[in-house]
């Protein structure tokens, strides 16, 4: 069932997407050579806890830690190690939230450690694009296929795998509600969109096959063939007014 949101609620949501965006930029900031990416997550998880919230993630579904922090082939669901210690030229992809008030905000980025290659830098960036893509797509009287195809098209072009397995989804009092939203589809088909839907637009990109793999951690996915992958979110508000992105500091 999807859940449309009042006027009141978003106002909460908003709040949890602003300490959630406020987690993912001070968690970015420690990205450097050297660092673990533990502490990262450290970071990330003493400034939602320093904020009045609770960091989502942490025991959802078994997870142990704050922040899913991905590297280089690792699509999503990396899990934070003293011994993953990030070099010069590695992408990393931090995924996060943050609850408060019994409302979710979840957002996720993919940053550079030091100077990385042209190739990485052109992902990143076309993913990053891709998410705004879906977002200019999520407004009310459309559809979700508007979204996954404006995603998909935009990085199929560029020569792009668009992850199948993995998608987008609603928020609200859980951090995965109603309705999925896939980074693929159909102009003009799927659910309608309407005003007080939020949702999370998340792109999940890879340098080349869509294909993925599942690690004997039971969480980490990483792609098929071994290259880069990278991952972009925003937790979004269907408004009449248009689009509203509430993890935006």
């Amino acid at each position: 069932m999807i859940v449309l949101k009042t006027t009141g609620e978003l106002a909460l949501m908003r709040e949890a997407g602003a300490i959630s965006a406020g987690a993912l930029k001070v968690a970015g900031e420690a990205v450097e050579p050297g660092v673990s990416t533990w502490e990262i997550d450290r970071i990330a998880h003493e400034y939602i806890l320093r904020h009045g919230a609770t960091p989502t993630f942490l025991g959802y579904g078994g997870f142990p830690a704050t922040a899913c922090i991905s590297v280089n082939d690792e699509v999503i669901h990396g899990i934070p190690s003293k011994k993953r210690v990030l070099r010069e030229g590695d992408i990393v992809s931090i995924d996060l939230g943050a609850t408060i008030h019994g409302y979710v905000g979840d957002n996720a980025a993919t940053f550079a450690v030091g100077d990385i290659s042209a190739e990485a830098k052109r992902l990143i960036d076309t993913t990053r694009e891709s998410l705004y893509e879906g977002i200019a797509r999520a407004v009310a009287g459309g559809r979700l296929g508007d979204i996954g195809h404006a995603v998909q098209s935009y990085c199929e072009t560029r020569g792009y795998g668009v992850v199948r397995e993995y998608t987008g989804h609603g928020v609200g009092t859980e951090m995965h509600e109603e309705p999925s939203v896939p980074n693929y589809g159909t102009p003009g088909r799927g659910v309608r969109l309407l005003p007080g839907m939020v949702i999370a637009i998340e792109p999940m990109i890879n340098e080349g096959t869509h294909a993925i793999r599942n690690m004997p951690d039971g969480w980490t996915v990483k792609t098929r063939d071994g290259k880069l992958s990278a991952h972009f979110e925003h937790t979004v508000a269907i408004t009449a007014d248009g689009p509203k992105i509430l993890t935006r500091l």
